[in-house]
């Protein structure tokens, strides 16, 4: 299972919003096949697995034991159920990780492997399954995306300065920033952000999806000669005037007197964005915080003080520290929500 895991890990940005996946068919504790779903849209990890198998070792397949770290589908969408082609294949144990939670599957896969007459296993490293796709149970069990808070801060607690950009992380870890960028489905700024830093919003340093930038722009000041607008990715604009789609960017329109935080959250639900990162700015990040509507929060401090600093970081409440590393001279801390 932990080899299920490790190959789920590939498809990490490229299969959203199915979740990632990964198996491993094993005969008489030897490995004779291993697949992962790879990319949205194509054959998921158990099929890749078995297919995988050589045709030497085809006529074990019945006789293995297949492992996969998520519940087979029983459903029928971008391809065929899992489920359905394991009891084609006659394999007779299946060892499972965890249950889908997602309403086509939830229990049916189990159902129709046990019915078949398989021998299924449950909950095999559950707790390590259930992690790996944290954004994808987030989103079917609470109906909202998960949101991973981000911020960079100085030595001295800032996070930047009123009306200009500076600097505070180093190379490496703005690197890692943009690996955390292919993770996510979304990445969202205020209008302040937009319009003092003109970001790109994308992940230029790394591999991966370029995620779809959520802006904050309430009543339009950003304008539409601004990096968030260019056409290397989507852009959605959160906004109290209208709705409108012009090419790559759609203007989205929001209540303006019902809370902002929960209708950005449901509209994305509702777009299917299973995940976004909050990246800025502290108003924005805080309102999050503040609202209780966070699932994770990475914290980027740098070993500096900055004197021209004023924007005081984002305060988090009932937050508990969950892992810390450093990138040369920062170190990073990573939070999660305290109930």
């Amino acid at each position: 299972m932990y080899r299920c895991l490790e190959l789920a890990q590939k498809g990490a940005g490229f299969v959203a919003p199915n979740p990632m996946v990964g198996s491993v068919l094993v005969f008489e504790d030897t490995i004779i096949g291993e697949g992962y779903h790879a990319r949205f849209g194509n054959a998921h990890a158990e099929v890749n697995c078995i297919n995988s198998v050589s045709e030497e070792n085809k006529h074990l397949i019945p006789k293995s034991t297949l492992y996969v770290s998520l519940e087979p589908c029983a459903h029928f969408g971008k391809t065929p159920p899992c489920a359905n082609f394991i009891v084609e294949h006659q394999i007779k144990n299946v060892v499972i990780g965890c249950k889908d939670v997602f309403a086509k599957v939830n229990g049916a896969g189990i159902a129709i492997l046990q019915n078949a007459g398989v021998q299924v296993t449950l909950n095999v490293l559950e707790k390590e399954c259930l992690e790996l796709n944290k954004r994808f149970f987030t989103f079917h069990q609470l109906q909202r995306p998960y949101v991973v808070l981000k911020w960079a801060e100085t030595a001295n607690g800032f996070i930047g300065k009123r009306n200009e950009r500076i600097l505070i992380t180093n190379e490496f870890s703005n690197r890692k920033v943009h690996q955390w960028r292919t993770e996510e489905a979304a990445i969202l700024v205020g209008t302040k952000t937009a319009l003092l830093d003109n970001p790109q919003l994308t992940n230029r340093l790394a591999v991966g999806n370029h995620p779809i930038r959520l802006v904050i722009d309430k009543h339009l000041q950003i304008p539409e000669t601004a990096h968030v607008f260019n056409s290397v990715a989507k852009t959605i604009v959160f906004n109290f005037s209208y709705n409108h789609q012009k090419q790559h960017i759609r203007w989205y329109q929001l209540n303006a007197h019902t809370p902002l935080i929960p209708q950005i959250l449901e509209a994305c639900f509702q777009l299917n964005i299973q995940s976004i990162l909050i990246e800025g700015g502290a108003k924005t990040i805080q309102s999050f915080i503040d609202a209780n509507l966070w699932d994770e929060a990475r914290v980027i401090k740098s070993n500096r003080s900055a004197d021209n600093a004023d924007v005081i970081a984002p305060i988090l409440a009932a937050a508990q520290l969950v892992d810390s590393y450093s990138i040369e001279s920062d170190d990073i801390f990573i939070y999660k929500p305290q109930y």
